[in-house]
């Protein structure tokens, strides 16, 4: 999978914390998903509509050098997961946050009360990662990495089974579908006050 591997540890499992929904007073949300199912575009829109903070991880370990270096093979830079938790920490104590990135098992669990794992269908998939410029194991990794749910299944086994959600992303009327629904739950927390 694109992102490679972190030379820093992850950021603990979110055991006790100060905060966690009951301290915020607006969601968190993760949008995860094998690279070349949505998820930028999707979290972009439902910034806009829900009035979120869009967290872009790739964008962010590059703009604040949160790296350790370069994955030769899978052409990608090598994120430090610690250095990136600490970035978001207060970010995420405050809320407010739609937080893109195609992994998710080194997150706290206690940032996030919704997290969107995307699926696309392989085919589609495959032409969106060729288009980008996606070759040799980079794209059978990626390939591979959704054929196998393998992001679902992290996604299961880091957060509680009511808080992890997966939406089909492959076509225009998918990407409309979830983010009125996103919206709508950011929308219905907030009233819930939960």
């Amino acid at each position: 999978m694109e992102g490679g591997g972190s030379g820093g540890g992850s950021c603990g499992s979110g055991g006790a914390s100060n905060y966690g929904a009951g301290g915020r007073e607006r969601p968190n949300i993760l949008v995860t998903g094998t690279p070349g199912t949505g998820k930028t575009t999707t979290c972009s829109l439902v910034a806009d509509a829900a009035h979120l903070h869009h967290i872009d991880i790739g964008k962010l370990v590059k703009a604040k050098h949160l790296y350790d270096g370069w994955d030769e093979e899978f052409e990608c830079l090598i994120i430090n997961e610690e250095l990136v938790c600490d970035e978001l920490e207060d970010m995420m104590e405050v809320g407010g946050n739609i937080v893109d990135y195609h992994g998710c098992d080194f997150f706290p669990e206690n940032w996030f009360d919704r997290v969107v794992v995307l699926q696309t269908n392989i085919t589609i998939l495959h032409d969106r990662l060729t288009s980008r410029g996606y070759m040799g194991p980079k794209l059978t990794n990626n390939i591979d990495c959704e054929i196998f749910q393998v992001l679902y299944e992290e996604a299961r086994s880091s957060y509680a089974e009511d808080v992890v959600l997966a939406l089909p992303s492959n076509h225009i009327e998918d990407l409309s579908s979830n983010v009125r629904m996103l919206t709508e739950w950011v929308d219905n927390w907030r009233s819930a006050g939960s």
